[in-house]
């Protein structure tokens, strides 16, 4: 079935009575609806695993979820994003959460994404109130993660580091990430 072509800016509910298709992925950015390309496996790899060593050390009452859509902006024209991983409490919502209950957004650079992943999402992410954003990026010549905190008000992101190899944090929570394990073929 082919899917209707919005012809304004969707509310949320438009978004929402939209008809489920699995074939691509969706997003709503100021009411404008983003579609792109599903992942390739390196990339649904990496998301797979890094939300499996999270999950493994995440504190009671919180967990990583992977391609979950967040409510960034509820006013029109909304914002739904759904980080490749996010970190959220267990007593969420079934469909979506909203961005005050996120703690840590993640993306991983796709083909197409870089300078959404980059520059978009960070500002978006941070204007909504997450405290921390990574960014993973795969590419050679090492994967690599590097990690933000919001700054003082009204100045976004600031970088904290970018780790190879391991990546360990102390917030949200103090974690120890495995960065080639995201990538290796075992």
């Amino acid at each position: 079935m082919a899917m209707p072509v919005p012809h304004g800016l969707m509310t949320v509910e438009e978004y929402d009575a939209l008809p489920e298709d699995n074939s691509a992925r969706y997003e709503l950015q100021e009411g404008v609806l983003i579609v792109s390309p599903r992942p390739l496996r390196k990339h649904q790899r990496a998301v797979i695993r890094l939300a499996a060593q999270l999950e493994q050390q995440l504190p009671d009452h919180w967990e990583a979820l992977a391609d979950f859509e967040v409510l960034v902006r509820g006013d029109d024209p909304a914002t739904i994003r759904a980080p490749d991983v996010v970190v959220v409490p267990v007593d969420g919502s079934e469909n979506r959460v909203p961005a005050s209950e996120a703690v840590l957004a993640v993306e991983i650079i796709s083909p197409g994404s870089r300078n959404v992943d980059r520059y978009l999402k960070p500002v978006e992410y941070a204007d909504a109130g997450i405290p921390h954003y990574w960014l993973v990026d795969l590419d050679p010549p090492v994967p690599s993660i590097t990690t933000f905190g919001l700054g003082a008000p009204g100045d976004g992101y600031v970088e904290s580091q970018t780790a190879t190899r391991e990546l360990v944090v102390t917030e949200p929570f103090p974690l120890r990430i495995d960065i080639d394990a995201l990538v290796s073929r075992r």
